[in-house]
């Protein structure tokens, strides 16, 4: 059985989130000691609760914790760049999505649902055979994971690490919110599990779009060595003859990172471990 051991060592706790901490001791202790000022210290709660949530509504930021929106910098310096594909596998979409890749020979990273890859295990270890990398993406998608607490947190990435690295033999060292969405448990819980979370440099809103020209356009303006590329081969949006608009979008994406001298690489291979220098944002 693959090791999912968690990581030792106390959790360096962000900056944001210690300055938070001692501003609510402040609060009340100012409470206690001056009953008067008590409208104040609860105005500046509640500033406070309003940045953390504003913090964990952005998914690309990094009040809350380390949150890769590129790839380090020795990634880009050979030219790489990161392909992700959210939310599967889907039997109907997955397959077809790994034959494209196969016919540019660009490997990707897919960070699955642990309940869907548990219902298609095979699927699940293809990807993997296939040179590819999976990666935690929460056991069930839920969309209130950023309102969850620790206990909530912990047990829906910890159970989706354990049935991912049980299905393909290697367990998972990156984790992407759904949604992106978060709150400041999460962090303490991947220190715990010893993964990293990330998000993304450009999107191409193909679960919303069903305009494939449109979807491309949102990834290839401005793509540059490093980036990290988010599209989905789950709950993605379908467009003419009720095909996944991915499918119309992989080939000319592809096909521009070739002429850009850009190649994609796993997250296994573009991303060391948690807590080496390499992986601070």
């Amino acid at each position: 059985m693959p090791s999912t051991t968690a990581a030792a060592g106390r959790w360096p706790a962000p900056p944001w989130v210690t300055a938070s901490i001692g501003l609510h001791a402040v609060a009340v202790g100012t409470a206690v000691l001056l009953p008067e000022l008590v409208p104040w210290a609860i105005a500046g709660i509640a500033l406070n609760q309003v940045g953390l949530t504003a913090a964990g509504l952005w998914p690309r930021s990094t009040l809350l914790g380390p949150n890769h929106t590129r790839l380090p910098a020795a990634a880009a310096s050979r030219r790489a760049i990161a392909l992700t594909l959210d939310d599967g596998p889907d039997p109907a979409v997955t397959p077809q999505v790994l034959d494209l890749l196969d016919r540019y020979q660009v490997r990707a990273s897919f960070f699955c649902i642990a309940e869907l890859a548990q219902r298609h295990p095979a699927l699940t270890r293809e990807i993997v055979a296939r040179g590819h990398s999976v990666q935690n993406h929460s056991l069930r998608h839920r969309h209130n994971f950023a309102l969850l607490g620790p206990r909530g947190m912990a047990a829906e990435i910890g159970q989706a690490q354990q049935i991912l690295a049980d299905l393909t033999g290697v367990a998972p060292h990156c984790f992407r919110a759904p949604a992106g969405l978060r709150n400041p448990f999460l962090d303490p819980v991947l220190h715990r599990l010893d993964l990293q979370l990330v998000s993304w440099t450009r999107r191409g809103f193909d679960t919303v779009s069903s305009d494939a020209p449109r979807v491309l356009a949102r990834l290839v303006r401005g793509l540059a060595a490093g980036d990290i590329l988010l599209l989905h081969d789950g709950h993605e949006r379908r467009a003419r003859q009720d095909r996944p608009v991915v499918l119309d979008v992989l080939p000319p994406l592809l096909t521009h990172c070739r002429e850009a001298r850009l190649h994609a690489e796993t997250l296994r291979d573009a991303l060391p471990p948690r807590g080496t220098a390499a992986t601070m944002p």
